[in-house]
């Protein structure tokens, strides 16, 4: 009998183990019934906080540079680059995780820090870059990250505007002549699992202002500076799918920087080499922490499970907490999903240890389809 090739591509447990974690859990427990297994890791994510350790464990170089937070101070921000592809992750830079526990700004965070991290890459000669939008701090329309890359954003008197979703209401002119010229001869690729617009009932500020701290006040005030904002920088534009990601990020990146929009894991995919993975595999194994209805849109287990179905390779996943029926696992291309929760119902405990529960569950896996 053939040796099984598992294939582990998951996402990370938020909150208890990275995607990197994931996959040795995974493979400990495959290998406790099945010590002869080959497995092969590649962690992935969809272009959210995880993008650039994902990047790294397949083989990325890891770069550091100091960039401006979210609420103005200094941090280090992480990216990734191989050749001359870079992975850049706004959350790095611009995210939830550089704020203090219940510090808010919903309507001062800027992006600035997530452009000067765009810089770092061209610095490096990146020439394709990745940007993956996710868990942000920030509802600024890409405004602060289009300001550190050399725009300028100008009141009624000619002063540059306040940081923040919140100045851009007071924006009278948009001058995008001094972007870095670099610019124009990079690929850049917005990667999201969002296609929200930037305003309106389905944008920015009100499907994802909340959690950043925004009031219902702060939100209709954000969506009309959002709005006034992109008046200026284009009529017709606050529509575009992806407009509305990483509090409307995406919006700058599409309309100043001439990105294009691709799913995030269907990027992550091609950048991470997966093809060519799933070709050497029997059996693939993805997941994330909850598997619900939002894996569904766009979500790094979704993405996988269809490369795999495309390629008639069956697919099992691993998750802390299952709320999809044996119905909608099925039609996503998922085979059987194990979660932690079945084996400790307490979720502060399933946290607390994912990881010797996860080799219990990949144990099961072995069992069921390794050794049937």
């Amino acid at each position: 009998m053939e040796t099984a090739r598992v294939l582990v591509a998951a996402d990370k447990f938020k909150g208890s183990l990275t995607a990197v974690q994931v996959a040795e859990r995974v493979t400990a427990g495959l290998r406790r019934v099945v010590p002869d297994v080959r497995v092969e890791t590649l962690p992935v994510a969809d272009g959210g906080d995880g993008t650039v350790a994902a990047a790294v464990a397949a083989g990325f170089e890891r770069r550091e540079a100091r960039v401006t937070g979210p609420l103005g101070d200094p941090v280090t921000a992480a990216y990734a680059l191989r050749g001359s592809t870079a992975v850049v992750e706004m959350a790095e830079a611009s995210g939830l995780q550089h704020l203090p526990d219940g510090v808010f700004a919903p309507l001062t965070a800027t992006t600035y820090g997530s452009g000067e991290l765009l810089a770092a890459a061209l610095d490096a000669g990146a020439t394709t870059i990745v940007f993956g939008v996710g868990g942000s701090a920030t509802t600024d329309g890409g405004a602060g990250m289009l300001a550190a890359l050399g725009a300028r954003f100008l009141d009624a008197d000619g002063k540059p505007v306040g940081p923040g979703g919140g100045g851009l209401a007071e924006l009278a002119e948009a001058d995008l002549s001094g972007l870095d010229p670099r610019l124009k001869d990079v690929d850049l690729v917005l990667a999201s699992d969002v296609d929200n617009p930037l305003t309106g009932p389905k944008g920015a500020p009100e499907v994802y202002g909340r959690q950043k701290g925004a009031s219902e006040e702060d939100i209709a005030v954000l969506d009309a500076a959002l709005a006034h904002y992109a008046s200026i920088l284009g009529p017709d534009t606050a529509a575009l799918p992806g407009a509305g990601a990483a509090g409307g990020i995406g919006y700058g990146a599409l309309v100043a920087l001439g990105a294009r929009f691709r799913p995030g894991i269907d990027v992550m995919l091609d950048v991470l080499g997966f093809a060519p993975a799933l070709a050497r595999a029997t059996l693939v194994v993805t997941g994330e922490g909850s598997l619900d209805e939002q894996t569904l849109h766009g979500k790094a287990p979704a993405g996988v499970a269809a490369a795999a179905r495309a390629a008639g390779v069956e697919v099992v996943a691993v998750c802390g907490r299952l709320a999809l029926s044996p119905e909608a696992l099925t039609g996503a291309g998922i085979a059987r999903a194990y979660a932690l929760a079945d084996l400790e119902p307490d979720p502060a405990v399933s946290m607390a240890q994912a990881g010797p529960l996860l080799e219990r569950a990949a144990e099961s896996i072995a069992r069921d389809f390794l050794l049937s």
